[in-house]
């Protein structure tokens, strides 16, 4: 059976069976970087799944209609609270199952890192989701420490492990915490913090719980390899972990130490960096259990990365391991170092908070239209016709149609050459005035019509010439996209960070384009061009389907929980995004559990001093003066100060 996109004379393809859901998840890779949470409905909707249940699915296209009735538009960040209990219910179980398979005699107490997503609904629902599965929190900064302070009122034995720069009020904070209660930890990642605490702790009555950050000598993997070893931003070297516990020893508080923490970087690829890691940390851990410290928790800080290509390899946009064996490696390192110092085994403590949220969370935008290059194309015999009817045309449009003309499979590279020097020919005639606007067009079109060509006929070359290559992606559509990359994608902008992107609807149909996408900011950093490939880690375009008239269509950009909506900016003024939190109901449905409207134009012009009715009473003012001189009747300045006050009070991105 043959295929052709009626829309797209390049693009043909020959396929034994029609195009079915499952072709769509595996062109996406769905399979993978989804792991079973989402997947394609034989609706041809994408699907979410907030549990193992088999029949608890909800249809995340049906969702973005439902909040599209209610005038909740995209872009809109859909979170599902009962997929972050899921993630977090996992992470437990591995950990469990893990040290019951080793007879680990010690405990295990995740903490999650706010910072990854400060978000109050979200920090809300882990604490709610770990009092049952002694899961705690953990702060790097004072404003951190205040909210966890009181988000913890009902539940002070959970763990709060403090990491960060600290100064007095930082530390006294932490004093006011214990005295409360609370059962935190502030780790000392300077020498200075610690003489500090102990001013702060000398006359309180009550005494702390102290841990140190080991500056590690082994040095991580991926992006953020170098965040460890001698020059990393955080922690002690071994001199310093003993200057602190000869200080300690001192001040009679040597058996407040009780948690070694450590840094092994985030997004950790590579499992054998845990490996290595944990077999250094253990060993610093038993040499201070021998030194006579109070230790009871072992810290291996954060780094469980996220597969978000789906290709489970060491790359930087993946991992090459999983949670169970992540767990198992953590397990097995501490006790075989413990056992060998013979030490207890300690309760061991996790900080990831990307692997937690990041799943848990969608980011749907509309498409509002696309760029493409085939809509101005035409044959060579149509060439010609056009050529004929221009009197005494000049010399570099016959090379343009010559171009166009002589494209052949066994000459695709000199075609193309030849192709961009009659074009070169033809713009410089343009620019010095010989060539009018009409031929310069006819020009255009008969280039990219000989590549479309050159792109068709050169699919089957193996392998295709570099040059060739990158004329595909010139030859790629442009898709606008109704959101910002500064505001809710920051890391796809900032470090070339690669999600998961596909469209929600329409998977039972073949997506016959290629895109790329940009936003609706005015900067030409403001687009995605790096994505989830089949074949390779990383492709430059995106298959999409053809945008039709007068019908919305949806993409869905996933594993966007964690570090992107926090660390947004307001590049153009647009605002966070509309954020509803789903869940499943009763009765196999699905029904929204909070609805945080997203910025007003008012609230981010306010947070750049602005005072909106300031502005509205100049426009009013201005609308006086206008009125009065003739240029607007009354109804048409009220009007347009209506409209002006509704777009004040208006969501901050296209509607």
């Amino acid at each position: 059976m043959t295929q052709t996109d009626s829309h797209d004379p390049s693009k043909t393809l020959i396929r034994e069976e029609p195009w079915t859901i499952q072709d769509t998840a595996d062109l996406y890779r769905l399979d993978e970087w989804g792991m079973g949470y989402f997947v394609a409905g034989e609706s041809g909707n994408l699907m979410v799944r907030p549990d193992d249940r088999i029949d608890h699915r909800i249809d995340l296209f049906e969702v973005v209609q439902g909040l599209e009735e209610r005038g909740i538009r995209s872009p809109v960040t859909i979170g599902f609270p009962d997929l972050l209990r899921r993630r977090i219910e996992e992470m437990v179980e591995a950990f469990t199952e893990a040290m019951q398979r080793n007879e680990y005699t010690g405990g295990y107490s995740g903490v999650y890192p706010i910072k990854v997503n400060q978000q109050r609904f979200l920090v809300e629902q882990v604490e709610a989701i770990g009092r049952d599965l002694n899961f705690g929190l953990e702060v790097g900064s004072k404003p951190e420490l205040l909210a966890v302070m009181g988000l913890t009122v009902d539940s002070p034995d959970r763990l709060i492990v403090c990491n960060g720069f600290k100064e007095e009020r930082y530390l006294r904070h932490v004093m006011l915490a214990t005295k409360l209660g609370r059962n935190i930890v502030a780790v000392i990642e300077n020498l200075h913090e610690l003489e500090i605490l102990l001013s702060v702790f000398k006359d309180s009555g009550t005494r702390p719980k102290i841990g140190i950050r080991l500056k590690l000598e082994s040095h991580g993997s991926g992006r953020w390899r170098h965040s460890t070893g001698e020059k990393a931003k955080f922690g002690l070297s071994i001199a310093g972990v003993l200057r602190v516990v000869k200080q300690l020893e001192a001040a009679g508080m040597l058996d407040c130490l009780v948690l070694l923490h450590c840094h092994m970087g985030s997004q950790i690829s590579d499992i054998q960096v845990v490996n290595a890691g944990l077999a250094e940390l253990t060993r610093v851990y038993a040499e201070l259990c021998r030194l006579g410290a109070g230790m009871r928790y072992i810290d291996v800080g954060g780094g469980l990365g996220v597969d978000y290509d789906g290709s489970q390899t060491n790359s930087e946009f993946s991992t090459n391991y999983g949670l169970r064996e992540y767990a198992e490696t953590v397990v097995y390192r501490v006790m075989t170092g413990c056992d060998e110092a013979e030490v207890p085994h300690p309760t061991i403590v996790t900080e990831a908070g990307r692997a937690l949220v990041s799943h848990h969370c969608v980011l749907v935008c509309d498409v509002l239209g696309a760029h493409r290059v085939d809509q101005w194309t035409m044959s060579a015999d149509e060439a010609r016709e056009a050529l004929a009817a221009i009197p005494d045309p000049p010399r570099a449009l016959d090379e343009v149609v010559d171009a166009l003309s002589s494209v052949r499979e066994d000459r695709l590279l000199a075609s193309y050459h030849d192709a961009v020097q009659a074009r070169e020919e033809a713009l410089t005639l343009f620019r010095v005035g010989l060539l009018d606007l009409e031929m310069r067009a006819l020009v255009d079109r008969l280039f990219w019509s000989a590549c479309l060509e050159i792109d068709r006929l050169s699919r089957d070359l193996d392998p295709l010439p570099e040059e060739l290559l990158e004329l595909a992606h010139s030859l790629s559509d442009t898709y606008f996209c109704n959101l910002s990359v500064f505001q809710s994608l920051p890391d796809s902008w900032a470090i070339d960070q690669v999600f998961p992107i596909m469209p929600i609807h329409r998977l039972g149909e073949e997506p016959f384009r290629r895109a790329t996408l940009v936003d609706i900011t005015c900067d030409s950093d403001g687009k995605i061009d790096r994505f989830v490939d089949f074949e390779n880690d990383v492709a430059p375009t995106l298959p999409l389907h053809e945008i039709r008239e007068n019908e919305p269509y949806y993409l869905g950009i996933f594993l966007t929980g964690a570090y992107q909506e926090t660390l947004g900016d307001l590049h153009n003024l647009f605002g966070d995004t509309n954020l509803v939190h789903i869940i499943m109901d009763g009765e196999g449905g699905w029904e929204i559990q909070q609805i945080v409207e997203g910025d007003t134009v008012s609230q981010v012009l306010g947070y750049l001093q602005y005072e909106p009715r300031a502005l509205f009473q100049a426009i009013r003012r201005d609308c006086e003066r206008s009125m009065r001189a003739g240029r607007l009747t009354v109804a048409e300045g009220r009007v347009l100060l209506e409209a002006y006050e509704a777009g004040l009070t208006g969501y901050t991105y296209l509607e």
